[in-house]
């Protein structure tokens, strides 16, 4: 049995086919392959789930933890993620499309490092990283949404959120920040903002990084040692490590109440960094990249008499380079 769902956010006309019978983790390995093929990217290895499963949505019981990807393989398709990443954002600029990438994830599982190799393929005058923290008093006394809104890209640029609108679920649930009937209607207004901007023309992608306890506490203390990243451990790394089981339980009703047809949730094995990376990347390059064109920018015709008079380049060449006059 096959079945059709939006991607992340692409025109209507714009279809990912999956297999039903697969299961959650099968429509995320059909999907992100199939962007593998279309954008020329290596296959890093089997389905990331060990099981299948007859849910709708993610769940991190069932992720293979043991996915690795090799150094010379990591260097070579990050090499190629990252100039995919340069043609999508130009192919927006010019466009006037826009995108949102939404990272979550256990503390130390990476999220961090996965933006630092988008942001070194991109130009920041159209990319921009909202790292999300503790909402000052001005937001607290308003809907939780706002400094979200507030934050969107406009047209021609994309942005990501290093952490999200999803704090809500999260944090601020497990910890108590929130009254209880406020974070349950929190799933409803989530599911509602992501379709009103998606109806926008934006793009989403909405990613969740899942290491294990044991990796976690590895990096904690590569952190502590290497004066270098000890900046990144704070008390709340080891709070909300002593409520695991509470998290996961949340994680597991996010993406039940939160993984829809139109802003699904991927889930990536993140205890091998260089896998997770990539697996990211493949994600982002593929939804924003589906059914854009990714040619080269033809210029101007201004532009191009001007260098008719300055630079020393055959008449050809610049002739090759005209857009359209009408």
């Amino acid at each position: 049995m096959h079945g059709k769902r939006r991607c992340c956010g692409a025109p209507p006309f714009l279809f990912c086919r999956t297999r039903h019978s697969a299961g959650p983790r099968g429509k995320i390995r059909i999907i992100v392959e199939s962007r593998r093929k279309r954008f020329g990217i290596k296959n890093t290895g089997n389905s990331h789930m060990t099981k299948k499963s007859k849910s709708k949505y993610p769940k991190l019981d069932e992720l293979d933890m043991d996915r690795r990807l090799s150094n010379s393989d990591y260097a070579s398709e990050l090499k190629k993620l990252q100039r995919k990443l340069v043609q999508i954002q130009q192919s927006y600029l010019f466009s006037g499309k826009a995108a949102v990438l939404v990272f979550e994830g256990w503390d130390a599982a990476g999220k961090g490092g996965t933006i630092r190799r988008i942001s070194t393929a991109l130009d920041p005058r159209s990319f921009k990283v909202w790292p999300i923290g503790p909402p000052r008093d001005y937001y607290l006394d308003r809907h939780f949404l706002l400094r979200f809104m507030e934050r969107l890209p406009p047209r021609g640029a994309i942005t990501a959120f290093d952490r999200s609108w999803y704090g809500r679920v999260l944090v601020e649930r497990v910890e108590g920040f929130t009254p209880e009937n406020r974070w349950k209607a929190a799933y409803r207004e989530i599911n509602d903002f992501e379709r009103m901007i998606i109806d926008d023309g934006m793009r989403l992608v909405k990613l969740f990084f899942h290491i294990s306890p044991d990796e976690q506490l590895e990096r904690f203390e590569e952190r502590l040692r290497n004066p270098l990243k000890r900046w990144k451990l704070s008390y709340e790394d080891f709070r909300n490590r002593r409520r695991w089981d509470d998290y996961a339980v949340a994680i597991d009703e996010m993406f039940e109440r939160t993984s829809t047809s139109e802003a699904p949730w991927t889930l990536i094995p993140a205890n091998n960094k260089k896998y997770a990376r990539v697996t990211a990347m493949t994600e982002i390059v593929g939804c924003l990249g589906h059914g854009v064109d990714l040619a080269p920018i033809k210029l101007q015709g201004d532009v191009l008499e001007e260098a008719r008079q300055y630079l020393d380049i055959p008449k050809s060449v610049i002739d090759s380079l005209a857009g359209r006059t009408e």
